[in-house]
């Protein structure tokens, strides 16, 4: 019995120093197992995480920073925009106001070339009707015709046929010697030869005509024409084409 108390005695204080030796990390119900799970365990991943986590944070942070600074510097371009677009407005009203003066300058330019015109058409349309009535002097292309009498046998009909030919050839102006020709013009036989609107005429009776020189040339000289006509009066015709023919008689208006 003794043995085997002492079996029993030694065999659990073996097991305690093997448990105390080897079974140090199974304790978990005491105070050292206790101290184990508490204590912090922090690997190697554990500690990159942290770092990344960190590195995240400050690129966030600065994100955030530099957006606000986008922001405002977006705001003060809008201010910038908006104060350009006050200077665009301000500016286009200007030119609108420009633009109305210079519409009402071409309208006023316009009124004038108008009046301008009219005033030229009538200056123009006196002009003609001074020439016809013979009030005004002319010059321009046309002949001087020569009618030479030397036996007297020219009659007032003969030179009314000749400013009537000359007229049917275009001429626009006729003087006959210091007498302008009218619409109303008129010629007499008298006892001293023949009038021309009261006046009397001499031999050689002269005729100035501004017209077509060709035109008139061909139309007195036609066979049995005017010059035929006064060859067989016994009178001499001369026919002198002129690039500038001056009639300075006028009629009393």
């Amino acid at each position: 019995m003794t043995g085997n108390e002492n079996e029993r005695e030694d065999g659990p204080a073996e097991g305690r120093r093997a448990a105390g030796a080897e079974g140090r990390p199974a304790e978990p119900a005491g105070l050292r197992g206790l101290a184990a799970l508490l204590r912090p365990r922090v690997s190697r991943g554990q500690l990159a995480g942290g770092v990344l986590c960190l590195l995240l944070g400050f690129a966030v942070v600065a994100q955030v920073e530099s957006t606000e600074r986008d922001t405002t510097f977006a705001t003060a371009r809008q201010d910038e925009l908006v104060g350009i677009l006050s200077d665009l407005g301000q500016r286009s009203e200007r030119l609108r106001g420009d633009l109305r003066e210079l519409e009402e300058t071409k309208a006023e330019l316009e009124r004038d070339a108008e009046g301008g015109t009219a005033l030229q058409e009538a200056r123009e349309r006196a002009a003609t009707y001074g020439l016809l009535a013979g009030t005004l002097p002319a010059e321009g292309p046309g002949i001087e015709m020569v009618v030479g009498d030397p036996g007297g046998g020219v009659k007032a009909i003969n030179l009314l046929d000749a400013l009537e030919e000359l007229r049917d050839a275009g001429a626009e102006v006729v003087q006959v010697n210091d007498v302008r020709a009218g619409v109303d013009t008129y010629f007499l036989d008298g006892p001293d030869g023949i009038l021309a609107d009261g006046r009397l005429l001499t031999a050689p009776y002269r005729f100035l005509a501004i017209g077509d020189p060709h035109t008139m040339t061909t139309a007195l000289n036609i066979p049995g024409g005017l010059v035929k006509t006064l060859q067989g009066t016994g009178a001499s015709v001369l026919i002198n084409p002129r690039a500038k023919v001056t009639v300075g008689a006028i009629r009393s208006p």
